[in-house]
């Protein structure tokens, strides 16, 4: 049975938490979606996953401030930093005992790394394991969308002008008419050679919960972020990447230097899937997910690393 509940956040921001297995169980695996997505993204995973291992493993999916059915929030904190305080409350929150394995994908590995930027002490505490599924500690310095150099930086001088306008929109959501007209184009966007209609729906239905604050707000944080260097200190933890080679987003060259910082990452290329990873290759993602929640179960914390006490 899956538990709906809220984190309230400092600034007053509420997200949406859905969860379930016990809140003291030794491993809770927490899913952090992509931009404009929602928790929902990851129905495949929480329902392998759970069907693998029970109540032994805590599942965790949230809605990121300005998505889905968590609050809309002032444009200043549409953030990546902001993004990684969030996470940062949302573990304690939510799993105040026991390892934390972060899985990620687009904004939501993003996200990952920026918690372990910002709060380098609190993340080597809690954090026993990564997945990381179609994202980059780079910035847009892949990102071509699958076409020629120039082409790319117009469309990226395109986007970035719209996301300015958009970010000063406020709470409003794009209308869902709007949204239908532009399943070609979102398509081809984020989804390889093949693309299951129930997908493309369920992508529709989260860009339309999303605020427009939200769309246009974040984007200039993930042009700027680069932390390489902050994966490079966390060679020690059992980690995956995966990426799909025809990603016109976050393209295989973000998943390999994600690698090279992480030697022990797990890297997987799928062949003709695009950026919608966890639901066109829910197997590969699935296992990738499973292998390091069995290597966190499997092994014992380093030095240095200490499961809290409850209440702690």
């Amino acid at each position: 049975m899956t538990d709906q509940s809220e984190v309230l956040l400092p600034d007053g921001v509420r997200l949406h938490v859905e969860s379930t297995g016990p809140v003291d169980a030794e491993v809770t695996a927490i899913l952090l979606h992509g931009w404009t997505l929602d928790a929902r993204s990851w129905h495949r995973q929480l329902t392998a996953v759970r069907e693998a291992v029970g109540t032994s493993v805590r599942l965790v999916a949230y809605d990121a401030r300005g998505h889905g059915r968590s609050s809309c929030m002032p444009l200043r904190t549409a953030t990546l930093a902001q993004l990684g305080d969030d996470l940062a409350a949302v573990v304690d929150e939510v799993a105040p005992t026991g390892r934390v394995v972060l899985v990620g994908h687009s904004m939501g590995g993003m996200t990952i790394m920026e918690y372990a930027h910002r709060h380098p002490e609190h993340f080597a505490t809690r954090v026993a394991g990564l997945v990381f599924v179609s994202t980059t500690a780079e910035g847009h310095t892949h990102t071509a969308y699958g076409l020629t150099p120039r082409i790319a930086r117009l469309i990226r001088l395109a986007e970035t002008t719209g996301a300015g306008v958009l970010a000063r929109c406020g709470s409003w959501r794009p209308p869902r008419a709007l949204l239908r007209a532009l399943r070609p184009s979102i398509r081809w966007l984020l989804f390889g050679d093949h693309c299951d209609p129930t997908d493309i729906r369920l992508v529709t239905s989260a860009v339309a919960r999303a605020s427009l604050r939200s769309i246009g707000g974040f984007r200039a944080s993930f042009g700027a972020q680069h932390r390489l260097e902050t994966l490079a200190e966390l060679a020690d933890l059992p980690a995956a990447a995966l990426v799909g080679d025809r990603d016109r987003l976050t393209p295989p060259p973000c998943a390999e230097s994600i690698a090279a910082a992480l030697p022990a990452t797990d890297l997987t290329v799928c062949p003709g899937a695009g950026h919608m990873l966890m639901m066109e290759r829910p197997d590969e993602v699935n296992a990738a997910l499973l292998a390091v929640l069995g290597q966190v179960r499997g092994r014992p914390l380093p030095p240095g690393r200490v499961a809290p006490a409850a209440g702690a």
